[in-house]
Order: C-alpha cells, then sequence, then structure tokens
C-alpha cells in the first residue's frame, strides 16, 4: 500500500534507503505528538483544527467503497470453485462469532474483578439525561429486521454512491458471482475492473500522502476540545479498559497468532504505519483501504481479503466488545446497582445482538452500549452521560483493537481455507514483504480473448 511504499523493494533496481524523515510512519507519529502539544497549550486553536481529520477521514471514505466492489468482484471472480465463496464466508462468521463472545465476556470478567465504577456512589437522578437521548433513541430505533434489509441497496448502484460498507460488500459480491459464471464472454468485464482497480489503488496511495495532516488535525482537537484533564476523574475506567484490550491483544490474539504460524508482534510491527493513522484519527475506517492491500501483501488471496476485512468491519469489533460489557458493569457499579449472574450474561447476549443490528450507524458504539442497558431496568441509560467525556479517549483503543482483530481474522480464515501463502507471510513478518505481481494469478487464469491480447503485449515486452 501506499503507506508501505518505503517498504516495497523496486524490482527494477536495488531498494534505496529512504531518510527517516519520510518514513510514512513516522510523519504520522511526528504529526500526532504535534497536535497533542497543540491541543495542549492552544485549546480554543487546537479545537478549531477538527475540520482537518474530518477532511482526510472523508477522502479515505470517498475511496473505500471502490475499493472493496473492485476487490471482492475481481477475487471472487477469479476464483475456480464458487463454493469456496460460502465455504470463507462460513468460517469468517464462526471466527466472528467466537472471539466476539470472547472479548464481551472477557470484559464481564475483568469488570467484576477490578469493579473500577465501586465506591463512586452517583445519584441516578443528578444524571444530564438530554445528553444521551440521541444515542437512546437510536437504540430503539435499531433492530435486526431493519438491519438486513438495510443491507438491500435500493438500485445496484446506489450501494457505491451511498458508501454503505454492508451494500457494497453484498453488490460486489452478487456481481463476482455473475462474471464468473459467464467467462469467457466477462472476461472483457473482469480486465476493466481490474484496471480500474490499479487506478483505485493509486489513488488511495496518493491520499495516504495526506495521513499526516488529517492526524495532526484529529489529535490536536481531541486535546483541545475535551483535554487531558478530563481523564482525571475516571481515570480508572480508561486504564481497566486499555490494559485489558492490550491483554486481549498480546494474549488472546497472540496465542491465535501463534496457533497459525505467526508472531502477533510482528504483525502489529508490519501494520504500523496504518495503527498509527488509526490512532491519531480514531477511525479504523481511515485505514480499511491499507489494510486490505496489506494482507493481500502478507499472503492471504484477494477473494478472501475482501471477503474478511469489510464484514469484520461490521461484525468482528472486539475492541468495541470488550468496552460494552465494560462501561455496562462501570455504570452498574457507579449508581451502586449489583447486577446478577443472569443479568449479566443477557448482557452479553444482547451486546452481541445489537452490535451487528447498529453496525454502521453513526456513534454505534454509544448506540449499543444504550440498547444494552435497556434491557436491565436496575441500570439507567442515563449513566451513560458518565463516560460520555472520555469516550473519545477510549475510541481510540476500540479502534487499535477492532483492527488488530480484523488483521488476525483474515489470515486465520485464509490458513483455514487454503488460500495463504506461507512464504509472503513470513517475508511480511520478517519486514521484507514481497510486492504483489504486476499481473495477480486471476488475469493468468483467463483465457478469454481481451486477456490474450493483453498476454501477448505483456510478451513482447523487455
Amino acid at each position: 500500500m501506499g503507506l508501505q511504499a518505503s517498504m516495497m523493494p523496486d524490482t527494477a533496481a536495488p531498494a534505496v534507503r529512504r531518510p527517516f524523515y519520510r518514513l510514512l510512519y513516522v510523519q504520522v507519529l511526528a504529526a500526532i505528538a504535534l497536535g497533542a502539544l497543540v491541543g495542549h497549550l492552544a485549546p480554543e486553536f487546537g479545537a478549531a483544527l477538527k475540520p482537518l481529520g474530518d477532511a482526510f477521514i472523508k477522502l479515505v471514505k470517498m475511496i473505500i467503497a471502490p475499493v472493496i466492489f473492485v476487490t471482492v468482484a475481481t477475487g471472487i471472480a477469479g476464483m475456480r470453485d464458487l463454493k469456496a465463496v460460502g465455504s470463507v464466508a462460513g468460517k469468517a462468521f464462526a471466527y466472528f462469532l467466537t472471539f466476539s463472545t470472547l472479548a464481551l465476556v472477557i470484559g464481564l470478567v475483568v469488570a467484576n474483578v477490578v469493579r473500577p465504577g465501586e465506591g463512586l456512589g452517583i445519584d441516578p437522578a443528578s444524571l444530564d439525561t438530554a445528553a444521551v437521548a440521541d444515542y437512546a433513541d437510536k437504540a430503539e430505533a435499531t433492530t435486526i429486521t431493519g438491519f438486513l434489509l438495510g443491507i438491500i441497496p435500493d438500485t445496484l448502484f446506489s450501494a457505491v454512491t451511498d458508501g454503505q460498507i454492508l451494500q457494497v460488500l453484498l453488490v460486489a459480491i452478487l456481481a463476482g458471482v455473475a462474471i464468473a459464471a459467464t467467462r469467457p464472454a466477462s472476461d472483457l468485464v473482469t480486465d476493466v475492473l481490474a484496471s480500474f482497480g490499479e487506478v483505485v489503488f493509486k489513488l488511495v496511495h496518493m491520499l495516504m500522502k495526506l495521513a499526516p495532516i488529517g492526524a495532526f488535525g484529529a489529535m490536536a482537537f481531541t486535546i483541545g476540545e475535551f483535554g487531558i484533564g478530563s481523564l482525571a476523574n475516571l481515570a480508572a475506567l480508561v486504564a481497566t479498559f486499555y490494559l485489558t484490550s492490550l491483554l486481549f491483544v498480546l494474549v488472546v490474539l497472540g496465542l491465535v497468532g501463534w496457533a497459525n504460524g505467526f508472531s502477533i508482534f510482528a504483525l502489529i510491527r508490519y501494520l504500523r504505519e496504518e495503527l498509527l493513522l488509526v490512532l491519531g484519527t480514531s477511525s479504523s475506517e481511515a485505514a480499511l483501504p491499507s489494510l486490505m492491500e496489506k494482507m493481500e501483501m502478507a499472503g492471504c488471496r484477494k477473494a478472501v481479503v475482501g471477503l474478511v476485512v469489510p464484514t469484520g468491519y461490521s461484525f468482528n469489533l472486539d475492541g468495541t466488545n470488550i468496552y460494552m460489557t465494560l462501561a455496562a458493569l462501570f455504570i452498574a457499579q457507579a449508581v451502586g446497582v449489583e447486577l446478577s449472574l443472569a443479568e449479566q450474561l443477557t448482557l452479553v447476549l444482547v451486546a452481541m445482538i445489537s452490535s451487528k443490528g447498529a453496525a454502521g450507524v453513526t456513534g454505534s458504539g454509544f448506540v449499543i452500549l444504550a440498547a444494552t442497558l435497556s434491557v436491565v431496568p436496575g441500570v439507567p441509560v442515563a449513566g451513560m452521560a458518565l463516560i460520555l467525556g472520555i469516550d473519545r479517549f477510549m475510541s481510540e483503543c476500540r479502534a487499535l483493537t477492532n483492527f488488530i482483530g480484523n488483521a488476525v481474522a483474515t489470515i486465520v480464515v485464509a490458513r483455514w481455507e487454503g488460500a495463504l501463502d506461507t512464504d509472503r507471510l513470513a517475508a511480511a513478518m520478517a519486514g521484507a514483504p514481497l510486492p504483489l505481481e504486476p499481473e495477480d494469478i486471476e488475469r493468468h487464469e483467463r483465457s478469454g480473448p481481451v486477456s490474450e491480447e493483453i498476454a501477448k503485449v505483456l510478451e513482447k515486452q523487455p
């Protein structure tokens, strides 16, 4: 990806080592530090820089739909056995369900052991219900049926224009299957999509050069608007959440990585540019296009990447799930409500279901939390106001955990499916990823007239 351009060896000439200040992850890290400093020293000015972060995230979201469509459609079109699509989807959802549930349970256990809200003695009557009313209303309006119908776009093209990830994924899967089923007559369509994909990813590379500016603006706004001091009152909750997420990544996902032939530390190092971008912008979507290409570079087949990564952004939210149960029990403890084991297990079940129904809803983290709290009458939904002020500081951790979780899921599902190039994976984990071939395997497998003409042209080139 553009983020790792400096890491990709040049096949035509020996790799030239770039000065460290030209490495994107160094630039993003410096931008985060500078943004935090500006926000702290000049809060009003820092808060006014919010449009910089918002503009960058909008630019990336602008290109997400084409990236997903091209990757998924061409990936499925190149699959010889369309049954593999269902196989990948089934294994992906099995993984998502297992580890999402595990994340919820871990959050529950930690909240009961650490008890970060104990002793606060908050009077529910003193809470500001207006501050969370909007989230509560959205939670009431969100249903599983509405979510499932929402996956279907109004038209074939509105999914791409509206930018709804799951809608784009559905259209891309159907298009890929239709293309594969009509080969070789559809070879021209496949070639056009593959060529369009080159343009799309070039555009992604160009946009990623703006990442330091976006990270600077977003971090300056966060610190300027909320201030480091806002963390003091609820430091126990923030520290507990960060520590729990860290243990989940290093221990749980670390064991998963070890069992599947890679180190979680090597994976984090490989994705350092993207992780810093997520940290700076508090948005895992900002790094979605880059993650898809890097996973392909790490040896995961294109079709697997195209299916697992986009769906993971809606269904594999490990960080969000830890936050759900931890925050729910924190609020209960803060207002002096003791929940029974049955009530806590109900919270887990509801959080699992509501997290799917609220996927794609703005402020979905709080929406899910509101839906989760609503099933336990003793815990006031207004208690969410307690953590509203620090939620922004926890969103970075949620996004980072979600991002790493989806990267791990992609490699694991690819391995289960027999669609993982272990040599590429080893090279990527060693810090020397192999560049993608100019012409991917799917194009070589085609036999239509257009593809043959392309092959002839390529053969004539020195």
